[in-house]
C-alpha cells in the first residue's frame, strides 16, 4: 500500500485543536469539506506542505506536488471538523489502513474532550 499516514498532519490537528479551531459538528463531512475550488484557493496562498497538513494520510505513488497525493482530509483549511475526523477513520478502517484510521480516532477523542471541557 502506497498511503502512509502524514504524521507532521497529525501533529498538526493536534495543536489546532489544542488552541480550540475546531468544530464540533454533527451532519455529514460533505457539507463542510473544501471542494476543488476551495483547495486551488488554498493552494493560490500556501504551499503545498500547508495543504498537506491537512491530510491524515499521503500517497506515495504520487507527486509530492500534486493535491493528489494527499488523502483523508479532516478540516476546512482553518478548523478541524469533528465529521472530517469521522469521515477519515471510516474511509481509512473501510480501505485498511489502520494507522490513519487509529490517528484519527485519537484525534476525534481529543476534540470531543476539548469541545466538552
Amino acid at each position: 500500500m502506497s498511503v502512509k499516514l502524514n504524521s507532521a498532519a497529525v501533529t498538526y490537528a493536534k495543536q489546532l485543536i489544542q488552541d480550540g479551531k475546531l468544530k464540533n459538528d454533527e451532519g455529514h463531512w460533505g457539507e463542510h469539506n473544501p471542494d476543488s475550488g476551495d483547495e486551488n484557493k488554498f493552494l493560490d496562498k500556501h504551499e503545498m506542505a500547508e495543504y498537506a497538513k491537512w491530510h491524515l494520510g499521503q500517497d506515495a505513488s504520487k507527486g509530492e506536488d500534486t493535491k493528489g497525493r494527499y488523502k483523508f482530509p479532516y478540516g476546512d483549511f482553518k478548523t478541524v471538523h469533528r465529521d472530517g475526523l469521522i469521515a477519515a477513520k471510516e474511509r481509512a478502517a473501510q480501505q485498511g489502513y489502520s494507522d490513519i484510521e487509529k490517528a484519527a480516532d485519537e484525534l476525534l477523542q481529543a476534540l470531543e474532550k476539548k469541545a466538552n471541557a
